[in-house]
Formats: C-alpha cells, sequence, structure tokens
C-alpha cells in the first residue's frame, strides 16, 4: 500500500498513526522512535545499496540525532534546573513560604489563595515542574483552603491554576527546550516570558479577590486570633521568602545580564538549592538521592523524546509532511491574525490528548517555517504558545494538573468539582493569550531593550 502513495501521502499516513497510537497508550518516546525508524526505511530505501538489511540511512540519522542530543549545550541546563527543583521541593521551603504569605496577606479577600499562587509563581520560577508544584501545593495549601471553609471547586482551581504557571514563568524547562527547537536564544525567550507570566499570574490572583469580595463565602477571611502579631509576621517572611527569592535572582539575574549562560546559571541555582537546603537543616541523604533519581528519570525522559521526535521530524519532512502544511496555510490566503489564530486553536486542541513535551517537539517544528511567511516575530509566538500551553494542563479530560490534584487527595474531592473551578482560570489564560496580541510589548518589550543591537 505504501508503495502506491505519494510521499506526502505516506508522511500524512504517518502522522494520523502516531497520533492513533498515542491515544492508545503506547509511550511516546518509543512511538516516535518506531514511526521514524519505520518510515524513515521506506523513505531512503534505496534498491541498489542494499548488501543487507541494515544498509539503509535512517539508522546512520537515528544515531546522529542521539549524539547531538547528547552533545547539545543548551540541554546541559534541563537536568540542573531539574534538580534544583526537585530539591527545593523536599527541603521544606515551600510550606514556609506559604505560610509567611498566607500571614502577610491577611487583609485580603481570599488571603490564602492569594498567598497559594504566590507561593505557586515563586516556587514554579524555582522548579518548572508541574507535577511536583501541583502535587505539593494539594497536599500543603488545598486542605488548608478548605480547611478554612473556601468553597473545594475554587479551592482547586487556584491550585491547579497556580501549579501550571511553571512552564512558562522562566527559569522553564519548556522555554530550554523551545529554544533548541525554534534554534532561538534562551536568554531572549526567558526575558520574553517574565512579563507575561506575571500578567498570568496577576490575573489569576485578580479574579481571586474579586471573587471573593463578590461573594465572601466561598473564602471566608482567617479569625483575627489566628493572626500573630506584625513583627512576627515580618520575621517569617524574611526566613522563607528571602532566601528562595535570592536563589532565584540569582539564576535569573545572571542569565539575564549576560554573565552565565542557562547551563553556567542553572548549576549556580543547583548549588544555591543545595546550600538552602542546609540553611533549613532538611539536607538528608534521602531527599539528596531521591532528587537525584527523579531529575535522571526526568531527563532520560526529555531527552529520548527529543532523538525520537528529531528522527520521526527528519523523516516527516523528508517525504513532504511540513510542504503539506505550508501548502494549506499559504493557498488559503489567510491574513497573520487567522494564522494565529488558526495555530493556536490546533495547538488548544493538542492539548487535550496530549502533553506539552509532545505538543511543543513534534507540532510546533511544523508551523516555524511559516512564520516568515506571515511575519511573525518568532519570540511572539514563542510567547502565544507558551501561554497557550497552560491549557494543555487546564482542559478537560485531559487536564493532567486536575489528575496532580485527584491522585494526592483521592476521596476528598471529585474529579468534576475540580473541572469545574479550572474553567475560569481556563478563561482567564486565553484573555491573557489576546491581551498579549493586542499590545505584543507585553511578551517584546524587555527583550528588546535587554539585547537592543
Amino acid at each position: 500500500m505504501l508503495f502506491s502513495l505519494t510521499n506526502p501521502e505516506v508522511a500524512i499516513l504517518m502522522m494520523g498513526i502516531f497520533l492513533f497510537a498515542v491515544l492508545l497508550g503506547f509511550p511516546i518516546a518509543f512511538t516516535l522512535m518506531a514511526m521514524g525508524i519505520g518510515f524513515g526505511y521506506f523513505a531512503y530505501y534505496d534498491a541498489t545499496m542494499m548488501e543487507h538489511i541494515f544498509d539503509n540511512r535512517i539508522f546512520q540519522l537515528f544515531v546522529q540525532n542521539t549524539y547531538t542530543v547528547m552533545d547539545n549545550n543548551v540541554l546541559t541546563a534541563v537536568p540542573l534546573f531539574l534538580f534544583m527543583g526537585y530539591l527545593v521541593e523536599r527541603a521544606g521551603i515551600v510550606a514556609k513560604l506559604f505560610f509567611a504569605i498566607r500571614l502577610a496577606a491577611h487583609r485580603l479577600p481570599a488571603s490564602m489563595a492569594v498567598a497559594a499562587l504566590i507561593t505557586c509563581t515563586l516556587f514554579s520560577t524555582a522548579t518548572g515542574i508541574i507535577g511536583a508544584v501541583v502535587t505539593l501545593m494539594g497536599l500543603l495549601a488545598w486542605p488548608a483552603m478548605v480547611k478554612a471553609g473556601y468553597d473545594k471547586k475554587f479551592a482547586s482551581g487556584i491550585i491547579c491554576a497556580g501549579g501550571c504557571l511553571g512552564i512558562l514563568i522562566p527559569p522553564s524547562i519548556m522555554l530550554i527546550v523551545y529554544s533548541v527547537i525554534a534554534q532561538l536564544s534562551p536568554l531572549r525567550l526567558f526575558a520574553a516570558a517574565i512579563f507575561p507570566g506575571l500578567m498570568l499570574a496577576g490575573l489569576y490572583i485578580a479574579y481571586a479577590v474579586t471573587r471573593a469580595w463578590i461573594n465572601p463565602s466561598i473564602a471566608p477571611k482567617p479569625p483575627a486570633e489566628d493572626i500573630p502579631p506584625r513583627a512576627e509576621i515580618l520575621k517569617e517572611v524574611l526566613v522563607s521568602f528571602v532566601p528562595l527569592f535570592g536563589l532565584i535572582m540569582l539564576v535569573l539575574g545572571t542569565i539575564l545580564a549576560g554573565i552565565a549562560t542557562p547551563a553556567e546559571a542553572a548549576a549556580a541555582g543547583a548549588f544555591g538549592a543545595i546550600l538552602l537546603s542546609w540553611f533549613y537543616k532538611t539536607l538528608k541523604w534521602q531527599n539528596f538521592k531521591e532528587s537525584v533519581f527523579l531529575t535522571a528519570k526526568t531527563t532520560a525522559m526529555i531527552m529520548w523524546l527529543f532523538i525520537g521526535s528529531w528522527t520521526f521530524s527528519s523523516v516527516f519532512s523528508y517525504l513532504g509532511g511540513h510542504e503539506v502544511f505550508e501548502h494549506f496555510f499559504t493557498s488559503i490566503n489567510i491574513s497573520t491574525w487567522q494564522f494565529l489564530v488558526i495555530t493556536q486553536i490546533i495547538i488548544f486542541l493538542l492539548g487535550w490528548p496530549l502533553e506539552w513535551t509532545e505538543i511543543l517537539i513534534i507540532f510546533v517544528p511544523i508551523f516555524l517555517p511559516l512564520l516568515e511567511v506571515f511575519g511573525v516575530n518568532p519570540y511572539f509566538f514563542a510567547m502565544l504558545i507558551a501561554l497557550n500551553l497552560q491549557t494543555s494542563f487546564l482542559t478537560p479530560p485531559m487536564a493532567m494538573s486536575a489528575y496532580y490534584l485527584k491522585g494526592v487527595q483521592k476521596s476528598n474531592v471529585e474529579l468534576m468539582e475540580i473541572f469545574r473551578g479550572i474553567m475560569p482560570f481556563l478563561a482567564i489564560v486565553i484573555f491573557a493569550m489576546f491581551l498579549m496580541y493586542m499590545f505584543p510589548g507585553i511578551a517584546l518589550w524587555l527583550p528588546e531593550t535587554l539585547f537592543a543591537d
């Protein structure tokens, strides 16, 4: 059958079989490799050069891609940032931070929700691991809010939305991966993501405060007798906030100032996380060993995804798959804003069955060659994607953040309650994308200012 099809048709068939296999539950990385090698064998088949079964260029391509991933200097930052995040998670810093901000914000409506969102923002900056943030805050902040009388749906939405900020706010693993895929500067991507990330976190906080101000019953204020003296609150904030904020500024500041590369800053951050653990007296061998193990496990997953996706994409492009999409978009005579809307809808829909890694590594490269055709700034497009990928964790039925929270709270909350709590935050993400489209300077002003030629 394959030999009766044209190469572009084979490429589309390849994509269709891959999506079908993923929906059946096959491992993403190894499915990519299998599809790439299988269809690549057909694409590079040359009977005149076949002395034995392994005389096919697809095997050389696969080995070359493996060594390219291993030799990539930018990807060196991935395990270091992961290690920093896992160590911070196990250092008990987040619990102290949430408690301190909760006390400092006690006069605001929904003060515990505000504290949870600020903690999620800072913790996301330090780790960028969505599952870790949602799980930890689901164990720490969600029970505290429910115990204080907060509506379960409201509390669930706060934790799930706040926990997803890690793929947007730098230093983000997602942005490092994107920089490698799109061949963009990770420094400029980090700078471009700061204001959109803070804007989204600010919109979440504004929604929580406004909602509680309109309907105080969903987020009761803490009793006055539970609030300690101001001096004690200040001490708690200084002890918990300043060290973690200092670590974040060390990492981000050295990157944006051009003092260190992302890999060097990540190494400094990993060392800083060890010092923080020692400062908080939580530097135990078990915590250290678990952090190393989880770092190796997650890094291996990301690297195999890269190897599989690059092999898949190379074959897909060789067969003419990218040309099919390029011809489609250029033939329907659409404007730039229509191109952006269509691509973001596609990314949004892909967020239902797929996680951000698969969307980013497999599908985003299809759109990248079209940016020049439609005159779209690649850093602006990257920020739209980064905002949109928030929805891949918030969109039912495959809203992974909801499943993370359900996994730690089990019978304490129903999945449908979590889904209902997520919906307003999903709308906020879409509103944030609209704001950034209307005002591109939200994403572009800082990198253009810091890295002006």
